[in-house]
């Protein structure tokens, strides 16, 4: 533990690609054999199950450090991070222990079956035989709240240069749900590993948002033209008889998606298609909120299969016959799809489009109207390129349809986390319902620091109420607020629901008379579904 706690510290002290893998590095090549697989699966995002209530936590810490707990309290709401709280505010250390990451992840395991009382002596002795920098990691951990400044990538990078091996292969052998009590570094890495696990899908190619002119792409008959459709990105594989249909966020949906069953006897084994998921009914597609109705759901009744009927509209085939085709051209791999789709048809399974441009000023024409064509804009694939892992820039590029936008008034303010703390950046604003203010949408991003502070210090000498950590504000300035989609939504005051709000600009020519109405955001609704 105490080596895993130097690695984070290694790379929270700086901002250096090249000195996060070193760090990575170092650390895999030192660190005990048991703790490495753990340690991969914690830096990749996997977080452990809370086992305590946060209220114990601050409360056990407050009677440790003979503080009253409202004063903690205050101190917790200074600092912004808990666990950071926590570590600052505990008695100095007692004594020394020598667990392990992976005898501390089995202990917090352990804690989750255990009573109140247990859990507060074994994880006061924990705190009492640590050091400040290893406590933090530990709340971290134990909060639920573990997060370091790498991200998967980079890991992949530090394990392949590790390893000695290709990131391509760190990376796919990562894919899925796996479980660090049930492997270890070899049975995850080596070579011949990932040929015992047919269900896992490929690490996902991600396109970078366009922000240029298309034209400086070159000549637009190198390029494949779709639609960028709005659903779920997904693969389904088909190997050894079996069909598993897996999300970008590396989700295992087959249960959830059984419109796609029949392709386990429609297509070839050894087959895995890339492609996006989407509601679809009379040969069109439906909005991405008909799809919501079934996503979270436990078991899918006939009614939503009928009411949100899905199809995977297919766009690269990755393996073909068993055999990898990521490296061969995507002209060539749109080729081998149109033969398939074509000699296995099956009505859940749709072959994108190709749209047939004669210049980049008819595409962004198109693009400017995209959601009148039931699309979010274009996506814009090199036709010589391979199928790459991750995001990479160069070969394909997503061109989405400008956002909408609506003007609310700022009703409400939170403080941020992290080195965001101690200022106020989450953001609620209000539309005008006849003469009141409503509630419709949440922001934390799209403003400029200098922005944040200016508003932070006006937050500040204008509150009106304080509710916990929430501060209402008189009601004083706009805000522009972009966002991707809206949909009716009974859970909300306001009627309505954004998807993927964000501050768009500070409006300081507009008086909050000028905001938009609850009436607007409705007819939004109506021109989107139209």
């Amino acid at each position: 533990m105490k080596e895993f706690t130097k690695l984070v510290t290694a790379v929270d002290q700086t901002t250096k690609t090249n000195q996060k893998i070193q760090a990575l590095v170092e650390y895999f090549a030192q660190a005990k054999e048991e703790d490495k697989i753990f340690a991969v699966s914690i830096l990749i995002g996997n977080k452990p199950k809370r086992p305590v209530k946060t209220s114990e936590l601050r409360e056990w810490t407050a009677e440790l450090a003979d503080l009253p707990l409202w004063l903690f309290e205050e101190s917790y709401y200074t600092v912004g991070d808990l666990a950071e709280a926590i570590a600052l505010m505990l008695p100095p250390q007692q004594n020394e222990h020598q667990l392990t990451l992976k005898e501390t992840l089995e202990l917090l395991v352990r804690l989750s079956d255990l009573p109140s009382v247990e859990k507060k002596k074994l994880i006061i002795g924990y705190w009492m035989s640590s050091d400040t920098a290893e406590r933090f990691v530990f709340n971290k951990l134990i909060t639920g709240n573990f997060r370091m400044g790498v991200s998967r990538q980079l890991v992949i990078k530090a394990l392949a240069k590790y390893l000695k091996q290709e990131p391509t292969a760190i990376a796919h052998q990562l894919m899925g749900k796996w479980n660090p009590y049930e492997e270890n570094m070899e049975s995850m890495f080596s070579t011949e590993s990932h040929l015992d696990k047919s269900y896992l899908p490929y690490p996902f190619f991600l396109a970078y948002q366009l922000d240029d002119q298309p034209a400086n792409l070159g000549a637009i008959t190198d390029w494949c033209i779709e639609k960028k459709l709005d659903g779920i990105r997904g693969q389904i594989i088909v190997r050894n008889k079996e069909i598993f249909v897996w999300s970008r966020g590396e989700e295992l949906l087959t249960d959830k998606f059984p419109e796609f069953t029949s392709l386990q006897q429609t297509l070839p084994s050894g087959t895995v298609i890339d492609g996006e998921i989407i509601p679809w009914k009379d040969g069109k597609p439906l909005p991405f909120q008909v799809m919501q109705t079934r996503i979270g759901r436990k078991n899918i009744a006939p009614k939503y299969l009928k009411e949100a009927p899905l199809v995977m509209v297919a766009f690269d085939l990755l393996e073909r016959q068993g055999e990898d085709l990521r490296q061969k051209p995507l002209e060539e791999r749109r080729d081998l799809l149109k033969q398939l789709l074509a000699s296995h048809p099956d009505e859940n399974l749709l072959l994108s489009e190709a749209m047939d441009f004669s210049s980049w000023e008819e595409v962004s024409k198109f693009r400017e109207n995209a959601r009148e064509f039931q699309c979010e804009g274009l996506m814009l694939k090199r036709k010589t390129s391979p199928y790459e892992t991750g995001r990479r820039r160069g070969n394909w590029w997503k061109w989405k349809t400008d956002p909408m936008t609506v003007d609310g008034v700022l009703l409400y303010a939170q403080s941020g986390h992290g080195r965001r703390a101690n200022l106020f950046t989450d953001y609620t604003f209000a539309v005008w319902d006849g003469d009141l203010l409503v509630p419709f949408a949440k922001a934390y991003s799209g403003l400029t620091d200098k922005e944040i502070n200016v508003l932070d210090n006006w937050i500040k000498r204008n509150t009106l109420e304080k509710f916990g950590p929430v501060r209402s504000v008189k009601p004083e300035f706009v805000f522009e607020i972009a966002f991707e989609g809206i949909n009716a939504s009974p859970r909300h005051k306001s009627g309505v629901a954004l998807r993927f709000p964000r501050i768009s600009r500070w409006r300081k020519d507009k008086s909050i008379q000028a905001a938009n109405t609850k009436s607007d955001l409705l007819q939004l609704i109506d021109v989107q579904n139209s």
